[in-house]
């Protein structure tokens, strides 16, 4: 089977997948990127790299401008097809991520492949993550430019052959007129990799926390609103006031990822840091780590907060909870779809952090408790989100659509 890969950055969400369709000499696979990273090789998989001709133009209207790139991108796509077709590669089926523009013009580009687009969200004013905070108004200006920025995802629901997303929540953000050609598949957790390491203690290359017997941690790409990290901080001084021997783990680089910035340039880190005292002995700000070291983290974990708007859901969750973490979530519609409150974790309401940390006193002060939700929190990633079936899931689907049969092929959740 010849694979055509598209995502700007390499290997994404196709890293698994990628891998075990290149260990197979009888598959072609091509990865078209935009970032090529040297450092990131898969054995048997080709990049073709694919770079826009420039940025979107500085005068074009603001709402229109993630559409402008979006076009450059496919146009950029479009071009890398045709060197792709004088080296002889012409696929037997696309699968690229939707939104950022590369899937836009694959159809015309090869015509007659198949097109199955891996669709992550669907954008909202209300009802989902933009409207969630009620300290944070939508203005007219973001209502039109959320509803502009479907466009190129219309685009692809129109024209691929099938689509794909991780989760139910995600999928349900999509048209209902489209989610019938939506299958739902994670993309699966490593659970042989992030598995339990009872007793561990938490020693990195610059941090020694073997002395700890409480130790709270916190994971997020960014420190930012959209993954709670301000409730986060407030619910940190609540536990330090309450248990003076416990410290806190914070693994994520000070940016925003998702979401709007400070308007003082200011990161949420700092503006935090000034607004709520902490000693700050016991919070330690470790940085985005190698996934070795971030795996220690989560497996010396007592207790486990992970925070999210109703928005997409982070890897690191499920992660942790391979890992038989004991994850305290926000009682939230992407978190709510995987842990089940006081069966395989605990649920707080996103804004108060009073209650996180009350959750938090709960874990600690109830070990014997918690050991059940532990075990179960480990079983529902072995059931439901372990790598190793979810990967030849999805090869199943990918040839599927490359044979042109088209089922629900849906992930049923037990």
């Amino acid at each position: 089977m010849r694979v055509l890969f598209l995502h700007p950055n390499f290997p994404a969400q196709y890293r698994h997948v990628a891998t075990v369709l290149g260990h197979d000499p009888k598959n072609q696979v091509v990865f078209g990127t935009k970032n090529e990273r040297p450092e990131w090789k898969i054995p048997g998989v080709k990049k073709a790299l694919f770079n826009p001709s420039r940025d979107p133009h500085p005068g074009t209207h603001h709402y229109v401008r993630p559409l402008e790139s979006a076009v450059l991108y496919g146009q950029a796509v479009f071009r890398m097809a045709d060197q792709l077709k004088e080296q002889g590669f012409v696929p037997d089926v696309i699968c690229g991520h939707s939104g950022w523009g590369p899937t836009l013009f694959v159809k015309d580009a090869f015509p007659g492949v198949p097109l199955l687009c891996y669709f992550e969200w669907f954008y909202h004013a209300y009802g989902s993550d933009a409207n969630f905070d009620p300290s944070d108004p939508l203005s007219i200006d973001d209502v039109a430019r959320i509803r502009i920025k479907n466009a190129p995802i219309l685009v692809d629901l129109y024209s691929c052959d099938w689509g794909l997303s991780p989760t139910y929540w995600q999928r349900s953000q999509f048209p209902p007129e489209f989610q019938s050609k939506i299958s739902v598949m994670h993309d699966g957790v490593d659970t042989d990799y992030f598995k339990p390491n009872p007793g561990t203690k938490l020693v990195l290359p610059n941090l020694d926390l073997s002395h700890v017997d409480e130790l709270v941690t916190y994971v997020a790409r960014g420190m930012e609103p959209y993954r709670g990290f301000p409730e986060f901080i407030e619910s940190v001084a609540y536990i330090q006031e309450r248990r003076p021997n416990c410290h806190v783990v914070v693994v994520g680089s000070d940016r925003v990822c998702y979401g709007k910035s400070l308007p003082d340039g200011k990161s949420y880190k700092e503006h935090m840091l000034e607004k709520v005292p902490l000693d700050l002995s016991r919070v330690h700000f470790v940085g985005a780590l190698p996934y070795g070291q971030y795996l220690k983290v989560i497996q010396a974990s007592q207790a486990h907060i992970y925070l999210t708007r109703p928005f997409v859901l982070s890897w690191s969750m499920i992660e942790s909870l391979s890992t038989g973490c004991l994850v305290i979530g926000s009682d939230t519609q992407p978190v709510r779809e995987v842990i089940e409150h006081g069966k395989n974790g605990l649920l707080a309401d996103f804004f108060s952090p009073k209650e996180i940390a009350d959750r938090v006193d709960e874990v600690m002060d109830h070990p014997d408790r918690m050991a059940e939700l532990r075990k179960n929190a480990r079983e529902t990633v072995l059931e439901r989100y372990a790598l190793k079936d979810l990967v030849f899931r999805h090869i199943q689907l990918i040839e599927d659509v490359a044979n042109g049969v088209l089922s629900s092929h849906e992930f049923k959740v037990s």
